[in-house]
């Protein structure tokens, strides 16, 4: 398959790219700026990359033509100035990806979206209705970086209504990190609820997302967290101390230091499961 990676500079996007290739793909890499340093693993001729702006639309539709299947991380990871910034670049970046693989005919999208459309750590004030969180929590960010997130989602619902064909995968991936100890820092981490994600394990989701299934159609959202918690301690000893006025959804269970989001869909429809570290072929 010819994929297309987005922001394909930075640190998932390099990991989707290193795996993309492992597994046999061959890959369009683009980003507004080239790596600040050659990865060994782009030296093969299945490998391109190519420096664009992707608020133009001309431009995506150009570095889009002729694949099968993108994969669009391209965008500010933050919001940024809290005003314009980050909501207008990711908001028309998204779009502009969306329609353009609609004119192209490409059928297959993942798109990064953020644990952050649930009012989270970039918040004023955390918005939490039930715990473990799943897709049918309501979200409510009250920030620029979760509603462009909200809004890219927003989009593909738009777009798949209209390209019946188009299976669009929007991936609500957490604090991506190429190790766990990353992740335990000191710091105030229960707006985020403790969780991360090994950036190899994120790859992995965005390359099970584009894949043949019959398990799925349209556009769907999934959460991609650590089925931990970044620490060893008891979960609901942090529930009690932190937010106990959150209920446990009826049905669930929450034990050991169990992270306190639900992908069992992502685990149904996607077949991935989170692991701190994929063994990597050489290419």
């Amino acid at each position: 398959m010819k994929l297309a990676v987005t922001g394909a500079s930075g640190s998932v996007g390099k990991r989707v790219v290193k795996l993309a290739l492992e597994r046999g793909h061959s890959v369009i890499g683009t980003d507004t700026t080239k790596p600040s340093s050659q990865d060994p693993w782009t030296n093969t001729s299945k490998y391109v990359f190519k420096t664009s702006d992707l608020t133009n639309f001309d431009n995506v539709l150009e570095v889009l033509a002729g694949c099968d299947a993108v994969i669009n991380l391209a965008g500010h990871p933050n919001p940024l100035d809290y005003k314009v910034k980050t909501h207008n670049n990711n908001v028309v970046i998204s779009w502009n990806v969306l329609r353009a693989c609609a004119e192209l005919g490409i059928n297959r999208i993942a798109q990064a979206s953020s644990v952050n459309v649930i009012a989270m750590a970039y918040s004023k004030e955390t918005r939490f209705h039930y715990f473990p969180i799943d897709e049918d929590h309501p979200c409510e960010p009250d920030e620029p970086y979760g509603l462009a997130k909200l809004i890219c989602e927003m989009q593909a619902d738009v777009i798949v209504r209209r390209y019946k064909s188009m299976r669009i995968a929007s991936l609500r991936f957490h604090l991506s990190v190429p190790d766990k100890s990353v992740a335990q820092e000191p710091g105030e981490r229960e707006k985020d609820l403790w969780g991360y994600v090994q950036e190899d394990s994120v790859a992995d989701a965005f390359l099970l997302a584009i894949e043949d299934t019959e398990k799925w159609s349209g556009h769907e959202r999934f959460f991609i967290v650590s089925s931990q918690t970044a620490y060893e301690e008891d979960t609901m000893d942090l529930i009690k101390r932190y937010w106990p006025g959150v209920p446990i959804k009826k049905g669930k269970t929450i034990v050991g230091n169990q992270g306190l989001f639900d992908c069992s869909k992502a685990a149904e429809l996607l077949g991935w499961q989170h692991k701190n570290g994929l063994t990597m072929k050489k290419v």
